[in-house]
């Protein structure tokens, strides 16, 4: 079996009394994105610290590629921070030459590179521009282009699309699939859920310092029951309230959601509707990964 780029194994990290983060173990394989979840304060970016070397677990280790922490293992790291971490008024091709070349690169191929990554982003006009020029979402580009212009094989990405407009979070998004699909290992720590689901295909929900839920994220969902169902039809259905095992109804536009607390109900709620009009559309969905994460770390998870 293939070594992983990346593999934390029960790792630990106190701050005197408090346990910041208590015994977490994942691995990222190669071409893969990585989802770490949880709520403010529960340790994503304390692990994502420890990932980076900024600072040491108190216990457990960490791995890349097989090889523990090293000055050149971390020069093959890519970091996006949440924060804006650019210099405002300095030119963004000074700025990230100069990182490039603290990562080892010569300034030829990091100049190379830029000018690759802005033709990417369809912004070849920024080269020469201060950081503070920019509107926070092509701010947001160009730190996006700081933490990979050095080719890094394990990146690091906290809240990657926060701040950016749709249009500009689906490029960063595509992006990071091409990422992956050209062999970088990424560890993605964000909120928005609909972005995992899209994104990951193994997760780890933290919750108060504990994994409290980890795995692949099809089988995660397969442990969950199926509660929801959408029934778009042509006109009213009468009696939907009455049906066994409906506890919900609402009314939508195109026609009704309805919460179950068996998946045995939808043959009934589906026949009394075709009983009474045009059934276009008759679906129990699987629960959606921020019903799981409700679910499972409680209701304030804020």
């Amino acid at each position: 079996m293939s070594i992983k780029p990346l593999q934390v194994d029960q790792v630990v990290k106190q701050y005197g009394d408090k346990t910041a983060v208590n015994g977490i173990s994942f691995e990222v394989a190669e071409g893969e994105i990585y989802g770490l979840l949880g709520a403010n304060g529960a340790g994503k970016t304390t692990t994502m610290r420890m990932v980076l070397g900024l600072i040491y677990p108190d216990g457990g280790s960490i791995r890349y590629n097989g090889k523990s922490y090293s000055s050149d293992q971390l020069k093959s790291l890519g970091y996006l921070p949440e924060e804006r971490g650019l210099y405002p008024k300095i030119k963004v091709s000074d700025q990230i030459l100069y990182l490039a070349q603290l990562r080892g690169m010569s300034r030829k191929d990091a100049d190379s590179n830029l000018k690759r990554w802005l033709d990417r982003f369809s912004v070849p006009e920024y080269y020469g521009k201060r950081v503070e020029e920019l509107s926070k979402g092509n701010q947001q580009k160009i730190q996006f282009i700081a933490s990979v212009i050095h080719n890094p094989k394990i990146v690091i990405m906290d809240e990657a699309f926060s701040g950016l407009d749709p249009v500009n979070v689906e490029l960063l998004k595509s992006t990071v699939k091409e990422l992956r699909d050209a062999g970088s290992s990424i560890l993605f720590s964000t909120h928005r859920m609909e972005h995992v689901e899209e994104l990951c295909r193994n997760i780890t929900i933290l919750h108060k310092s504990n994994a409290v839920l980890e795995g692949n994220l099809k089988a995660i969902k397969k442990k969950f029951p199926r509660e929801r169902v959408i029934l778009a039809t042509d006109s009213d259905v009468v009696g939907l309230e009455s049906v066994g095992g409906v506890s919900k109804v609402n009314r939508h536009e195109y026609g009704y959601e309805l919460m179950i607390d068996r998946e045995e109900a939808g043959r009934p709620i589906l026949e009394l509707a075709m009983a009474q009009t045009n059934v276009s559309r008759f679906e129990i969905l699987e629960p959606t990964l921020n019903e799981i994460f409700i679910k499972t770390v409680g209701e304030n998870h804020e």
